[in-house]
């Protein structure tokens, strides 16, 4: 665990942030709300680092004149956005940092994500071979059970030596038959069919579920067997819809966090149109609810 901030430079500190901030008892906004901004921002700005004890209840009483629940408030409302955690009888710390993925909207895959998003993504290969597949990738990558593919097993972290993610990959044989051999430990895949063999992803359909950790998967993941992980299965296709990868992602639970960015659509006025069974509007086009 990092060092307790409580008692590193904590004059300084205290000077030159949380002294220059102050609740505006004149603000529209509640005295929870501008705590809550405060805290984060220290956090966000890396004045405490994950592991750091930050103040506990009273002294953030006295240092912002506010009541013990409007401090309750908003190291709640922290917690929940998981800026930190609280351990019984140590006090409440910085949350581990959680990294923040596009689950839906982007197919640039985790490592591009990743420098897109300032971090330096690592990757050691468990597995790069050929193997026969099975019923389950055949029928997601719409081949003949028992075909050639080519097997890829990926444990990815970010900054840093402690996993984030395992994926298994399949992809065709025949596809792009180098990738058996590629370097992908500091490159992307996408990037190798990309670069090496022409082949662009255009599309793909991802299901997310939880799951929990078996023993196995535990150990490479460095959490307890049991523990909650988010499973993503996937299945990428070209522009003329053909499957070119199937994939079964594992991501450790606290520490990843999926972001989904939602569309409205314009609204329609179906009123006085009839569909007929040759002629139905799109599903996304029936947005006439108004919530």
């Amino acid at each position: 665990m990092a060092e307790d901030v409580t008692k590193k430079g904590t004059d300084s500190f205290m000077d030159t942030y949380l002294n220059a901030r102050r609740i505006d008892r004149d603000s529209y906004l509640p005295y929870y709300i501008q705590l809550k901004e405060i805290l984060c921002t220290a956090i966000d700005q890396h004045h405490w680092e994950p592991g750091d004890r930050i103040p506990g209840e009273p002294e953030l009483c006295d240092m912002f004149g506010v009541s013990r629940t409007v401090v309750r408030q908003a190291l709640n409302e922290m917690e929940h956005e998981g800026y930190i955690t609280r351990e019984k009888g140590k006090g409440t710390f910085v949350a581990q940092l959680k990294i923040r993925e596009s689950l839906m909207q982007k197919l640039t895959g985790f490592y591009q994500d990743m420098i897109d998003r300032g971090f330096t993504p690592r990757t050691r290969v468990l597995k790069q071979r050929i193997v026969k597949a099975s019923a389950k990738v055949a029928d997601h990558l719409e081949i003949a059970e028992g075909e050639p593919v080519i097997e890829i097993r990926r444990l990815r972290s970010v900054d840093e030596d402690v996993p984030l993610l395992l994926v298994t990959s399949y992809l065709p044989a025949n596809l792009c038959p180098l990738l058996a051999q590629a370097d992908l430990e500091n490159q992307s895949l996408y990037t190798v069919l990309e670069s090496h063999c022409g082949i662009f992803i255009m599309r793909g359909r991802r299901f997310i579920e939880a799951v929990a950790a078996r023993p196995d998967e535990a150990e490479l993941l460095q959490v307890e067997p049991g523990s909650p992980l988010v499973m993503i299965d996937s299945i990428s296709y070209d522009d003329n819809n053909t499957p070119l990868e199937y994939y079964r992602a594992l991501h450790r639970g606290d520490r990843s966090r999926f972001e989904i960015e939602l569309l409205r659509l314009p609204e329609r006025d179906f009123k006085n149109e009839v569909p007929t069974s040759t002629s139905l509007p799109h599903a996304n086009s029936l947005t006439n609810d108004k919530s």
